[in-house]
């Protein structure tokens, strides 16, 4: 018997799988979400059956976006009690998880390894994955790049609330020769920023947090966010896999 994980979130869809006996990941996945989360589900059962993973003898729980979309799993929940139970088990403890998606950008406050609270920025692509990949994309970089020269730059701002105008504004910065390093810095202080606002209209009680979603191998991210906070920021490998473990810790 095994536990299986779906989360099939707006950018990259996540696949974690648990032994029953032994209570341990056993098998991960990750891969693109692409245009149809319908595609995904079907390829990722795919991939579970060629190692002999299937709805008859495993439990499956679906997560995201796209969970929906997952015909085979026994049940569907939401994102924000996943990744409040990933965040938990990978923790270690109780947390104050901070999640930055493709799409969105979550606050969640986990107490007694339940989420206590939670807020989270839908509105706007502002301070999310997606907003990172437009902004390297008008630098000509990629995401592990525009980290790389944001811990050369110098300080400047972004201030622009929307993503159109933010972008308004690094093309701004580059009419006017400022270095490729400084708009980078300015870019992921934005992200930095907006993550601080909403920590601070949560008002969590936890002096851990605990960085989950794609930014998860950042390190400079991981101490902007440090600083900013002034708090203990953790984070592992496996943050990524955050919601998918909640899903398949739900069973």
């Amino acid at each position: 018997m095994h536990f299986v994980g779906i989360d099939i979130g707006s950018t990259a869809a996540k696949v974690i799988v648990i032994s029953e006996e032994k209570r341990e990941i056993v098998h991960h996945l990750v891969m693109p979400t692409g245009w149809s989360s319908k595609e995904t589900a079907a390829n990722i059962q795919d991939w579970l059956k060629e190692r002999n993973i299937t709805s008859d003898n495993s439990h499956i729980t679906a997560t995201g976006y796209g969970r929906v979309s997952v015909p085979y799993a026994h049940k569907v929940i939401t994102e924000i009690t996943c990744h409040g139970k990933g965040a938990y088990y990978l923790n270690g403890g109780d947390c104050t998880v901070i999640d930055i998606g493709g799409q969105d950008t979550k606050i969640i406050y986990v107490k007694n390894g339940m989420v206590s609270n939670f807020i989270m920025n839908d509105k706007c692509s502002a301070g999310t994955g997606r907003f990172l990949e437009i902004m390297a994309n008008t630098l000509g970089v990629n995401l592990k790049e525009i980290f790389d020269l944001a811990e050369g730059g110098k300080e400047v701002s972004i201030s622009s609330m929307c993503t159109v105008f933010a972008e308004s504004e690094v093309i701004s910065l580059i009419g006017n020769g400022r270095p490729k390093e400084d708009i980078a810095w300015g870019v992921v202080n934005s992200i930095v920023n907006k993550v601080y606002t909403l920590s601070t209209k949560l008002n969590s009680e936890s002096d851990t947090f605990f960085l989950t979603g794609g930014f998860c191998d950042s390190l400079y991210m991981i101490e902007q966010l440090s600083k900013k906070l002034k708090k203990n920021v953790g984070s592992n490998h496996m943050a990524r896999f955050a919601g998918a473990i909640g899903a398949a810790l739900s069973k």
